[in-house]
């Protein structure tokens, strides 16, 4: 394998380090891109729209939970994602696949294991811990919130991720560079497509969201 570029998303320069080691001993020819913030995982797109393969982690500054893995599946759904986390939640690891994931690769793995896992999504392969059942049937609720987050627009997946940190609708504006008015549009899209009435179900959803928990979104809040 040769001429891949590999994204690797994750605060922490150490395993950031870990992984280019990993990438560059298994392909003969790598350009490797490094982001530590959900705003340099956007430039680094912006720079390379032709990115081989996104190694993600689930936090990192700007992004947590699945709200990372969302905004790429719905911007750049042609590009692979493959989680590199330290949380081996069963339930955690089925819902990110269940959103697009190419691939769940926990921080434990062996080097060797995490060289094989890479290679392994590279080569098209869905991987997981061995351990990890994916046939597993979520509950109705889980799936239908799964199928609503997928038709959330990229810039609405990230007005979510700001309505979960508290951010008015002029502060948002302000982090887009774009109007309120846009921002209000963004809100109502979102409380219809997530099914719930307010502003506050959205934040409720959100924190779910982050925390990969799912049942009673909609029902959360009076």
């Amino acid at each position: 394998m040769s001429d891949h570029t590999i994204l690797i998303a994750d605060d922490h320069p150490l395993v950031r380090g870990a992984l280019r080691e990993a990438v560059s001993s298994i392909l003969s020819s790598v350009s490797v891109i490094e982001a530590g913030s959900f705003d340099e995982l956007v430039a680094a797109f912006k720079g390379d729209a032709d990115i081989d393969l996104v190694l993600l982690d689930l936090t990192m500054p700007g992004v947590q939970g699945f709200s990372g893995l969302l905004f790429l599946r719905a911007s750049h759904p042609e590009a692979p994602v493959a989680v590199v986390s330290g949380n081996e939640d069963r339930t955690v690891i089925r819902r990110c696949i269940e959103l697009g994931a190419s691939g769940y690769l926990p921080k434990s793995l062996n080097p060797h294991a995490m060289k094989a896992a890479i290679k392994a999504v590279l080569d098209g392969s869905v991987f997981t811990p061995d351990d990890v059942d994916l046939t597993e049937t979520p509950d109705p609720e889980t799936s239908d919130m799964v199928r609503r987050l997928a038709t959330l627009t990229p810039q609405q997946v990230r007005v979510l991720m700001m309505l979960s940190t508290g951010l008015l609708n002029k502060q948002i504006a302000y982090e887009l560079s774009v109007s309120e008015a846009t921002v209000k549009a963004h809100v109502s899209a979102i409380l219809q497509k997530l099914d719930v009435d307010s502003r506050t179900q959205a934040v409720i959803a959100a924190s779910k969201i982050a925390a990969g928990q799912w049942t009673g979104v909609s029902q959360s809040a009076s």
